[in-house]
């Protein structure tokens, strides 16, 4: 029993804490005011039967019946007036645990209880909403708890306070408070809404959709047509879906067409490559995120999609009994028994996974060489492939592990004719020893920044470290192109050419059985067909049976391009000058440069090629004497050159205008458009520097030192190319014989 029951002196310190606090509220005091009330409840409840209480009361003239609901009432006002609505509501709640049924009944205590409670819910909600406009996530949550404690029916609070939740993380309780709106009104596309943004934060996204989808089909039926509207600010799922096919559409133009899942080890086509990303939770986020707004953010699903389908490739020599299509075909290639070089296919996946892409490709396993198609368009497009992979794992397996700076000129890797574009594609390399540890453990991410590595790379391919990184396909630098592939080897023949389709960024509709020659010949005369350079007939060798201009063999191409001396600009000037005082020369460059503007560029047909010269017939060849390796020597005269030497081991018949020969030889200068272009007037050109100039200027150049095919005549109008073993070194006597420029037909 309290001690209020038995010492009457308890209800004189309560009523003396309830003045002293009810006079703390008059003068605005209200914390000091809730210290009172709260010291005036903790010395009750009280007990009215007891004897001495109706005295106190008579003499003192104190309301006693009511004293205990007052007290709870002003501390309740106490404490909403200090701004504590929390505890307002809490100390609310105690009085009605306190209260006895009929002080509760009565009409003056629910009147107040009603206006007290919409008081509370008022200011508790204005709050609430004040706080989450501040993004103050937690002060919001506490304002509107305090209101859905007085209503707990409150569906739009319950749907701020999901989003206060929201705002802290606190997945689980924006949920039930989303679920809780929608129990209360089924029809509302509100609490969906909620329910989809407290799903998504916690990366349940399957079920996120769905909340999203409900929600839309909400918009979509409601009875005001102003809610109807809104459905207009929004984009389905379904429009996400689309949108991230389409990204993945343009990503996989260029993808290959057969990719190993580096997690999983299972091979991969383009179809279930797709299933397998709409199946991960970075499609459904992705699906999930994107339907929030009236437009898609395209660059975030490009991003997503592109980050997931990265893919990594291989780099290798083949060696032995390779793990082909039909044998990792419907398996893991983890799975399978782990003999060399399976275990070469196991690794690279591994080290791809490692790195963080899900996606490896091999040439063993990931093209199926029983489909002429396939290969035909894996073949076209696998320098493409390698350009566009995240990293290549190139994989030295004659390389021991801890090896010396020097081991990768050394590794049978840096010969084979597949790995040149194998380095030159990609933008990130990585080489990896025998036991797959980083080459001289160099773990950077990209080999292709390692000095030490790069000048290796130099080393073993002659390719200049800078143009390893700056490296572009297309038919510019031909002829440097085709030296980087001379000593190349392939194990088919055909792969000699086949293999710098990508380098030279032309297709060719691939046969295998054609033999070298005709492959070779083939990509020459589609880089000729496409480009017009005629850096092809710069060559040392034996002719090809597929056109004499084009070689045998690519190693023809081995020596360096003939470098003749290079004349500066200020000679040439002084050249041009000199030949500016003669009106005959004027008159003679005018109609050269016209001539040559308007030729045809070299091409092909029907595997002859259709070459512009300067023609210099042969007058006279004079056997000099015998060179080594079989080889003899000859002076050569044409009209208009000098100084013509032909070391060849071609057996050619001398002859001169004594002694005339049923052949007709035709040295030729091969005309291409660089011949035309100007060495470039000074930054304010002279008046004078005009057409006329520029046409001395080609008169000029072509008076140096080139490079001559000897031609002979076949049939008809056709020439066939012979001494072709040694450079044949012209330079012009005569200007004036300059004017003879054909276009000539090459057998």
């Amino acid at each position: 029993m309290s001690k209020c029951v038995k010492y009457p002196r308890c209800l004189l310190q309560a009523y003396m804490h309830t003045q002293l606090g009810t006079a703390a509220m008059k003068e605005k005091e209200y914390n000091r005011a809730v210290q009172q009330l709260t010291a005036a409840i903790s010395l009750g409840p009280f007990n009215l039967d007891t004897p001495g209480f109706g005295t106190i009361s008579m003499v003192f003239g104190w309301n006693i019946d009511t004293l205990w609901r007052d007290i709870h009432e002003r501390k309740c006002e106490a404490l909403y007036a200090a701004g504590r609505i929390k505890e307002a509501v809490e100390s609310l709640q105690a009085m009605m645990n306190q209260l006895d049924e009929g002080t509760k009944a009565k009409k003056e205590t629910k009147d107040w209880l009603v206006d007290f409670e919409h008081r509370c819910a008022q200011t508790s909600k204005t709050l609430g909403d004040e706080a989450l406009h501040l993004n103050k996530y937690s002060e919001a949550v506490e304002q509107y708890s305090a209101a859905l404690v007085l209503d707990p029916s409150q569906e739009d609070i319950l749907i701020k306070r999901s989003e206060a939740r929201a705002g802290m993380a606190k997945w689980k309780g924006a949920l039930e408070d989303a679920e809780h709106a929608i129990k209360l009104n089924h029809s509302s596309p509100w609490g969906y809404e909620r329910k989809h943004a407290a799903l998504h934060g916690a990366q349940d996204y399957g079920n996120a959709i769905e909340a999203f989808s409900a929600m839309l089909l909400k918009l979509e039926n409601s009875p005001d047509p102003v809610t109807r509207k809104l459905r207009q600010k929004y984009l389905s799922p379904v429009d996400a879906d689309r949108a991230i096919q389409r990204a993945i559409d343009q990503s996989f133009q260029n993808f290959p067409l057969r990719l190993i899942e580096t997690t999983t080890g299972h091979l991969c086509d383009r179809d279930e490559r797709i299933n397998t990303f709409k199946a991960t939770p970075h499609c459904n986020k992705l699906i999930s995120s994107m339907t929030t707004g009236a437009t898609f953010d395209h660059e975030r699903i490009a991003e997503v999609v592109k980050n997931y389908f990265q893919y990594a490739m291989l780099s290798h020599r083949w060696e032995g009994n390779e793990p082909l299509l039909s044998v990792v075909r419907n398996k893991s290639v983890y799975d399978l028994e782990s003999l060399y070089p399976v275990t070469k296919l196991q690794r690279f996946c591994q080290t791809a996974r490692d790195a963080g892409y899900n996606w490896g490709w091999s040439d063993t396993c990931c093209i199926d060489k029983t489909n002429s198609v396939e290969v035909q368009q894996s073949l076209n497009s696998m320098f493409d492939w390698y350009r566009d992979s995240s990293l290549t794992v190139i994989y030295l397996s004659d390389v021991p592990p801890s090896s010396k700076p020097g081991a990768l000129a050394k590794s049978a890797w840096s010969t084979r004719g597949w790995t040149l574009q194998e380095f030159l594609a990609p933008r990130v390399i990585r080489f990896f020893a025998k036991d797959w540890t980083p080459y001289l453990n160099d773990g950077s991410l990209n080999h292709k920044g390692s000095t030490m590595i790069m000048r290796e790379l130099e080393n073993a391919t002659g390719i200049a470290a800078q143009a390893l990184l700056d490296f572009r396909p297309g038919t510019t630098g031909v002829r440097q192109k085709l030296q980087w592939a001379s000593t190349r080897i392939t194990t088919v023949q055909e792969d000699v050419a086949y293999s710098l389709l990508g380098i030279f960024d032309v297709t060719l509709r691939l046969n295998y059985g054609e033999k070298k020659q005709k492959a070779l010949g083939r990509l020459l005369e589609a880089i000729v067909s496409q480009s017009g350079d005629i850096a092809t007939l710069d060559w040392i060798g034996q002719p090809s049976e597929y056109n004499s201009c084009l070689p045998t063999d690519i190693s023809a191409y081995e020596t360096p391009a003939c470098a003749l001396s290079f004349v500066r600009r200020e000679e040439m000037e002084t050249l041009v000058s000199g030949l500016r005082n003669s009106p005959t020369v004027g008159t003679m460059a005018l109609i050269l440069y016209n001539k040559l503007d308007r030729q045809s560029p070299p091409r092909f047909v029907n595997h002859r090629l259709t070459l512009p010269c300067i023609v210099f017939p042969l007058t006279a060849l004079e056997k000099q004497n015998d060179g080594p390796f079989g080889s003899k020597l000859y002076h050569a005269t044409a009209d208009g050159l000098e100084g013509v030497e032909i070391n060849t081991a071609d057996k050619l018949i001398p002859f001169s205008p004594a002694r005339p020969t049923y052949q007709e030889f035709l040295l030729v200068r091969p005309c291409s458009r660089d011949l035309l272009a100007h060495i470039g007037p000074p930054v304010h050109p002279p008046p004078e520097f005009d057409a006329f100039t520029e046409a001395l200027l080609l008169v000029a150049r072509l008076k140096q030192k080139f490079a001559a095919l000897l031609l002979v005549r076949e049939r008809g109008a056709e020439y066939r190319r012979v001494a072709s073993d040694h450079d044949i070194i012209a330079q012009v006597r005569d200007i004036n014989r300059l004017t003879d420029i054909r276009t000539i037909e090459i057998l």
